[in-house]
């Protein structure tokens, strides 16, 4: 796609909207940033618009507000990357109209300004083109970082950024299209993807989209089971989509006819309800008993799996491999992420398990390419062209 970099943009004594993710983890009751990861992962962008004498002035939702929701306000993150940033970061208590117009007008070159959630307004959701326009007036260019927001229709992704002659992708945006680009238009071999989650459902287009351009899939988690399903194998009391075993059977049978391997797993930790610190077992791929559910891949899974991974020279992983949350239904997907992080292969993990997954795993530093996105990865890779992309060309 034809989109500008944030280097080909002119910003000296430029105001530049600037689209950020700064929809972070606070905690319920106290409202503090538990997790401002996403806030880290804006930093280069924001700082090297300032350093170039850039009027930045940062646009984030947070949350499903209904209206104006006390709770829901931006400002404790603006006072967060005042701390990343070292100067003050200005804040405008609504996205638009007067407090936006008047912030705005009141920057000065290398300043930053956050505005309040753009979600305290309808307008954004519904990609809103009047909207769109109250927010395009406060600026001379526009830049999208925010890839978590990217599969989303709204307003300040989408209407806004066309209203811009000039308009870019940020650092992590531009990463992000790279990254997962590269695994879908030139994939290293042996290419390697790991799939997980709950839900085939979740996951079959992105099975369609590179199955037939990797070399081999590995499928765990509940998913699995509607696959082993589908072998005509027990399951017991584990999730299985009924409906969707028609689908895995084609599944299978695509991967056979174009010589695909699609692993799945050979033996399973099982236990009769989901629970921390349930009795569980290890028991073999085909001797799950009626009354239990399957909750994580098995050690010879593990083992077979890793030895996959290590041969591969790019890696996609989407979904944990077992309730990973809650122990001992974790061990399968740490000793996946754990290989991957030993692998010497091009790394992308994507969707809020997988990372989570390799942050408790504490490989996160390991891993090439984590995707701040999980939708939006995940359309990605199933070969959607994503919205707040395709308004950037």
């Amino acid at each position: 796609m034809a989109i500008k970099s944030l280097k080909d943009l002119n910003v000296n004594g430029k105001r530049v909207l600037c689209r950020v993710d700064f929809n972070v983890t606070r905690d319920k009751k106290t409202g503090a940033i538990t997790d401002d990861s996403r806030i880290v992962a804006a930093l280069p962008t924001i700082t090297d618009l300032a350093s170039r004498g850039a009027r930045v002035i940062l646009c984030s939702h947070f949350g499903r507000p209904k209206g104006r929701e006390a709770a829901l306000t931006l400002k404790p993150v603006a006072e967060n990357l005042a701390r990343y940033l070292g100067k003050p970061v200005a804040f405008a208590d609504d996205c638009i109209s007067e407090p936006a117009k008047k912030a705005a007008a009141a920057l000065k070159d290398g300043d930053v300004l956050l505005l309040e959630n753009l979600r305290y307004h309808e307008g954004e959701e519904a990609d809103d083109k009047a909207f769109a326009q109250q927010l395009a007036d406060l600026a001379d260019c526009y830049v999208n970082d925010a890839f978590g927001a990217a599969h989303r229709a709204h307003a300040s992704v989408c209407a806004a950024a066309k209203l811009f002659k000039d308009r870019a992708a940020g650092f992590l945006m531009q990463k992000e299209v790279e990254y997962l680009s590269k695994a879908l238009k030139n994939p290293e071999h042996p290419f390697v993807v790991i799939l997980g989650g709950a839900k085939v459902s979740d996951k079959i287009q992105v099975i369609e989209s590179l199955l037939p351009i990797c070399d081999t899939l590995l499928i765990g988690g509940a998913m699995a089971y509607t696959f082993l399903r589908a072998q005509g194998l027990p399951t017991g009391k584990s999730l299985v989509e009924e409906d969707q075993i028609e689908t895995a059977t084609k599944l299978l049978l695509i991967a056979k006819a174009k010589h695909k391997k699609l692993l799945l797993p050979v033996d399973h930790v099982v236990a009769e309800k989901l629970e921390k610190g349930v009795p569980s077992e290890t028991v073999a791929g085909d001797k799950i008993p009626a009354g239990q559910m399957a909750l994580d891949i098995g050690p010879k899974t593990a083992v077979a799996y890793a030895a996959e991974i290590a041969k591969a020279k790019l890696i996609v992983w989407n979904g944990p491999q077992g309730v990973f949350e809650i122990e001992p239904f974790d061990k399968g997907t740490t000793a996946v992420a754990k290989a991957v992080a030993a692998s010497k292969a091009t790394s992308i993990v994507g969707g809020g398990e997988s990372v989570a997954a390799v942050k408790k795993a504490g490989v996160a530093d390991k891993i090439t390419h984590i995707s701040t996105g999980g939708g939006a990865s995940l359309e990605f890779l199933e070969g959607q062209t994503l919205p707040g992309v395709a308004a950037l060309q």
